[in-house]
């Protein structure tokens, strides 16, 4: 099948058709490193993780990813001015956090993260080819700032579909030293009290780069001139992507061929910021969910649909998991494991989803249907059906980040499977009690039993072949 993506230039679905057959280069825009991460931020991550691991494994390509680190900018100055604590320490201290959040939720290690401070070589190179050809120039005041002429590039607007004239003022420097007020910084020069640290020596003078100047050098070094997909969260697409794309094609590279974004978690209908508080930090939601019912959370919906924070997400999303994770352990045992040989076939509609633009929802559908089937199966004592579902659920959720039976989740998931094995062996002995009881007609003992698992949130369903457990909300409440 071929897999469709959303080109969001072009704003319409194309057959993906990578550049190099059998190999695929994405970049992805990561975080600036001025905080630690909340969950609005890592949805980008688990996004392009899912898009990372179908290109594995539904269509068998060799996939470079690189996902950058910005470790400088205004922001990351101006909180370590306020704090006392070095640029450095401060950025490096936020990466570290960053990189434990997205291992937390399983998502996969980048091919290469590249921190933006280290390539100041290839961003000076790329500035003094712009200017040769025409398309940058430094400020006439002596500032050491160098600006992307943005009339010099028709095609100006190309990634967003705007026309300059229609553009509000690039605000990322001072505007004295522009020929436009759209004309963005792609150096800045060093200012009165900024830390000396936070400056390299460039023939236009002291300065660090500007955040668009960084990503287009990272990706032609890691991706070459010319690479497959560039991603990163929509409010990226003006004016960093489109800035990006314009000096990058400007300095006479092909660049990305095809853009996608990811949409946003918002809140009360609003984006979530920093102003929201620490309560939607990842290691304080994953206090209220196990990370791996918190990356279902973030998978579930359509990479390019908002998701809507609420409370209850992330209940729905234990449910759902606890679902999945309750049929493969019925079916293979509490300590029974599948790894997924890349050789088992995925069903169709399954398929079909995935190559629609990772059309997520159909998959989960698919996923859950034969959650389903397998349960059906073992009510019926079909053991060796239930176990053949059970390696094609295994096969599914593993594309999709969220298999439970990965040993990724042991170590992040704060029950682990030593406490779901103890866990499962001291309900079963209570359940044990209540089908004795309800044997001897002592209902009162029977119910009693019932009502005390129910209140330590465990779900029990009577079945042909025995009473069923499963937990009912989310682990830490």
């Amino acid at each position: 099948m071929t897999l469709r993506l959303f080109d969001s230039q072009s704003r319409a679905l194309r057959d993906f058709v990578p550049l190099q057959p059998g190999r695929v280069g994405i970049y992805i825009c990561g975080l600036t490193t001025q905080a630690p991460p909340h969950i609005g931020h890592v949805r980008f991550a688990v996004a392009f993780d899912v898009l990372r691991r179908w290109l594995v494994r539904g269509h068998g390509l060799d996939v470079t990813l690189v996902r950058n680190v910005t470790d400088l900018d205004d922001k990351i100055l101006r909180k370590s001015d306020e704090s006392g604590e070095d640029w450095f320490a401060l950025s490096y201290r936020n990466e570290i956090a960053t990189a434990d959040a997205l291992r937390l939720l399983g998502v996969l290690p980048p091919t290469y993260e590249p921190r933006a401070m280290g390539h100041i070589t290839e961003m000076v190179e790329l500035m003094q080819l712009l200017i040769d050809r025409g398309h940058a120039y430094p400020a006439e005041d002596g500032s050491g700032d160098v600006y992307f002429d943005v009339r010099s590039w028709p095609a100006y607007g190309e990634v967003t579909n705007q026309k300059i004239d229609d553009m509000a003022a690039a605000e990322d420097a001072d505007p004295r030293g522009k020929r436009d007020p759209r004309d963005f910084a792609l150096w800045k020069g060093r200012k009165d009290g900024e830390p000396e640290s936070a400056s390299w020596p460039t023939p236009w003078g002291r300065g660090r780069p500007g955040w668009h100047l960084e990503c287009s050098a990272m990706a032609r070094k890691y991706l070459g001139d010319a690479f497959d997909i560039h991603g990163g969260g929509v409010d990226l697409r003006f004016p960093h992507h489109e800035n990006e794309q314009a000096q990058s094609r400007a300095a006479g590279l092909p660049f990305t061929s095809m853009w996608m974004h990811n949409a946003w978690v918002t809140i009360s209908g609003e984006k979530m910021s920093k102003s929201l508080g620490n309560s939607l930090l990842i290691h304080e939601v994953t206090k209220k969910a196990r990370p791996l019912a918190v990356r279902y959370y973030l998978t579930a919906a359509h990479y390019r649909s908002m998701i809507e924070f609420h409370e209850g997400s992330l209940a729905e999303a234990e449910a759902a998991v606890d679902r999945i994770e309750g049929f493969l352990r019925r079916a293979l045992g509490p300590d029974g494991v599948v790894t997924p040989t890349g050789e088992e076939k995925l069903p169709d509609d399954f398929v079909a989803a995935m190559d629609d633009d990772l059309g997520v929802s159909g998959a989960l559908a698919a996923v859950h249907e034969t959650v389903t089937r397998g349960n059906t199966a073992l009510d019926e004592d079909d053991n060796e059906e239930a176990r053949d579902l059970a390696a094609v659920v295994i096969a599914m959720t593993d594309v999709l980040g969220v298999n439970p039976l990965d040993p990724a989740w042991a170590s992040a998931d704060r029950s682990g499977t030593d406490a779901l094995a103890a866990l499962d062996a001291l309900v079963g002995e209570r359940l044990a009690a209540r089908t004795a009881a309800r044997s001897a007609r002592d209902y009162a003992t029977s119910d009693a039993i019932r009502d005390q698992l129910v209140a330590a949130g465990i779900a029990i369903e009577d079945t042909p072949t025995g009473a069923r457990w499963s937990l009912t909300r989310g682990r830490g409440e």
